[in-house]
């Protein structure tokens, strides 16, 4: 839509005011709520002010004033506001030299589809995450001087069973809940309205089905779209299926790996690139690819390790990525084999649905960050044409020591992870899209804030392990 669309689209849906959202570095939407009065065709230009230096990982104190530029593409009406809401997307722009802010996620996801385009390669890289969720009843959790803990409860959930009042039972076992029926699966309805809710704000959904974790694991699948596009679409994915659940007395989180000897929550990526009406990833080689899909791969799997700060960008995502979850730790490729990191689905024989799938990210990541990083390692490896080595087609993990050390690993922490991003991330900078700062800046927030603030704090199990040593 145009300024004066989104005008037109507001006074039809009797928006009496309107939501400026955008989203921060680690990946948190962030909003502002104005009159409708206050938006105007000009507004769209002038943008609304705000304190960056409020935001995680943002300005400093010194120069926090920056804009909201809406977005008029982005429009939706919130279907969760009692007061009718007009929803926009914004790019975050300087109000003194009116230039993109570098360490906007969103700046940095459009200046990654520009440089694909600056290459020559193609016109566009197309994306779609598969992103996973728990719906739990309650959750508690605290730390501090002298207690840290966390409670979970579910209707679904196995540990529940002494829990006061009526339980009917059908619930799933750890690690068997794929594609059960009611009652076994507790949310088909729950998840039925947020698709519905979904399709009401524009988003095209595939599929949604329970997944095979306990706890009311679930997965909502969306049809692919562009990288700023997907991103968008998966910030409101994740704004709805909150909602919904909170509006039913549930809470949803995308945390990897929430339940103790479960699978975790992943977010497999499918990508491909085209030009014009081209598919670049059909070809007559392994599976159905072409050299240029292969080189794509080879990227991604040069630099899968830095790539996982930014694609696994919590300590808890090492709590998933380990081995005997269905999670991808090892760096390999194949047909069909959803061991390795790199899977190439074999649904369909047309060369418009061939793609290859990244397995390693999940869903607590920020997707501008995540799909620009990588597109910016596969773009690196069909420029520089890196051999993605011999596929492995068998159960990685039935290989024996000797087969799998010549198979490279996911970094084992988010300190790992982060040392692996330090060492390489030149693959990012190309184009500009990712700037040196913004490296540094994301690489210290996470140590100071995350990684180490998570080695500092005793653990429960140092307890059980170490209080009669």
């Amino acid at each position: 839509m145009s300024p004066k669309e989104v005008l037109e689209f507001a006074k039809e849906n009797g928006a009496k005011q309107f939501d400026l959202r955008f989203t921060d570095l680690p990946g948190l939407s962030q909003h502002v709520t104005y009159p409708i009065s206050e938006l105007s065709e000009e507004a769209f230009e002038e943008g609304f002010g705000f304190d960056g230096s409020s935001i995680r990982g943002w300005a400093a104190i010194n120069e926090s004033d920056m804009l909201l530029k809406p977005d008029p593409g982005t429009s939706y009406m919130d279907p969760f506001a009692a007061v009718p809401t007009l929803v926009m997307l914004c790019d975050i722009v300087d109000p003194i030299t009116r230039q993109h802010y570098e360490r906007d996620p969103r700046w940095i996801s459009r200046k990654a589809e520009q440089y694909l385009q600056s290459t020559g390669i193609g016109d566009a890289a197309y994306f779609g995450p598969e992103a996973e969720f728990f719906i739990f009843d309650s959750v508690r959790f605290d730390q501090n001087q002298h207690s840290g803990y966390y409670f979970i409860d579910a209707e679904e959930g196995r540990w529940n069973s002494g829990r006061e009042g009526q339980n009917l039972g059908y619930r799933p076992r750890y690690k068997e809940g794929y594609f059960p029926t009611p009652p076994t699966d507790h949310h088909q309805d729950l998840r039925s309205e947020m698709v519905q809710t979904m399709i009401q704000c524009g988003l095209e959904v595939e599929c949604h089905h329970h997944e095979v974790a306990t706890g009311g694991q679930g997965e909502i699948d969306q049809r692919y779209a562009t990288l700023v596009k997907c991103a968008d679409n998966l910030m409101l994915y994740k704004y709805v299926v909150r909602n919904v659940a909170y509006r039913h007395g549930k809470t949803v989180t995308f945390m990897p790996k929430p339940i103790f000897t479960d699978n975790g929550s992943g977010m497999h990526v499918h990508q491909s690139i085209w030009k014009g009406s081209q598919p670049l990833f059909a070809g007559d080689g392994y599976a159905g690819l072409s050299d240029t899909a292969m080189h794509y791969i080879g990227g991604l799997l040069k630099h899968a390790r830095a790539l996982s700060a930014l694609i696994a960008p919590t300590t808890n995502s090492y709590k998933r990525l380990v081995p005997g979850f269905e999670a991808p730790v090892n760096l390999a490729y194949s047909r069909r084999n959803r061991s390795a990191a790199v899977r190439i689905p074999m649904y369909s024989a047309s060369p418009k649905a061939k793609r290859i799938e990244f397995r390693p990210p999940d869903p607590s990541c920020n997707p501008y960050l995540a799909f620009s990083a990588m597109l910016m390692a596969g773009l690196d490896g069909i420029l520089n044409k890196i051999d993605p080595g011999e596929p492995l087609d068998k159960d990685i993990y039935d290989l024996s020591p000797e087969e799998l050390r010549g198979v490279p690993s996911m970094p084992a922490s988010l300190d790992e992870a982060l040392d692996c991003l330090e060492e390489d991330h030149e693959f990012l900078t190309k184009g500009d899209v990712f700037t040196e700062e913004l490296i540094e800046t994301y690489i210290s927030y996470k140590r100071t804030n995350e990684a180490e603030a998570v080695r500092l704090r005793p653990h429960p199990y140092e307890f059980a392990l170490y209080y009669d040593i």
